[in-house]
């Protein structure tokens, strides 16, 4: 079994695969400082608390986009398994063509969004990546990243807003029953929640329009809150929330 690791700026999203099938996985949070040793009794104690073993891990893939973490994770794993530890990164050789100005400022989750779409799907696609910022990245049939969009996140717009003004209450993100709320709480969380949909969905029927060939591409959502934002966007097709660990163990079978 494999180790894969999407480390995102606010979490860390952890897979464990036999082969291509998901046999577990955890989040932890991102901006906890940790050494390579920490790291290490983390992993042992998540595997444990699943009834596992270190000895069945026989490798690791890593997607990072916070160098801080990148170092001392890729040590915890070498230390953790004899096998071949694989960092996802823009100049990995993975059979994918990136088609912007600036290949190698690229975000190792898009790039492995790319690979995973194209592979699963076998279409064009939209991956609305629902995490710190939300996503969006156009991908070929053929393994080909176009580019996309980038705004920020559902939490990062919650935290600003409640940060910025001083009476506003910290709200937790929940859905509410009706748009006019008649609590500070309900109105909060009908700016954000329908706010974010409806942004979503405006910003995926401009990629749709602007989209350079002629298949309609698929839009697929991922990412911690893809489940929960899936009743609200009408663009949604396909919720996959383990995309980029999926796109993980693809890699880590191409480069390992």
């Amino acid at each position: 079994m494999i180790l894969v690791f999407d480390v995102g700026n606010t979490e860390t999203t952890i897979g464990l695969f036999e082969s291509q099938a998901l046999r577990a996985h955890w989040r932890i949070m991102t901006g906890v400082p940790r050494t390579a040793d920490e790291f290490v009794v983390l992993l042992r104690g998540l595997l444990q608390h699943e009834g596992m073993d270190e000895s069945i891990v026989t490798g690791a893939a890593i997607g990072s986009v916070v160098p801080g973490v990148t170092a001392p994770l890729t040590d915890a794993c070498r230390a953790l398994t004899r096998g071949a530890v694989v960092l996802v990164d823009a100049s990995a050789a993975l059979p994918i063509r990136l088609e912007v100005d600036e290949p190698l400022t690229v975000g190792a989750d898009r790039l492995i969004n790319t690979l995973a779409a194209s592979r699963l799907y076998e279409r064009d696609a939209i991956v609305v990546d629902l995490g710190t910022a939300t996503t969006y990245d156009c991908i070929t049939s053929d393994g080909v990243f176009l580019g996309g969009v980038i705004a920020p996140g559902v939490q990062t717009a919650l935290e600003t807003l409640v940060r910025r003004t001083s009476k506003l209450p910290a709200t937790e993100l929940a859905i509410p029953a009706k748009v006019i709320g008649t609590r500070t709480e309900d109105c909060i969380r009908a700016g954000v929640m329908f706010g974010t949909a409806d942004s979503i969905d405006g910003i995926v029927r401009r990629i749709k329009r602007e989209w350079p060939r002629a298949e309609t591409p698929l839009v697929v959502a991922t990412g911690g809150l893809a489940e929960t934002f899936r009743p609200l966007c009408r663009e949604f097709e396909k919720v996959e929330p383990h995309l980029t660990l999926r796109g993980l163990a693809m890699a880590f079978d191409l480069l390992s």
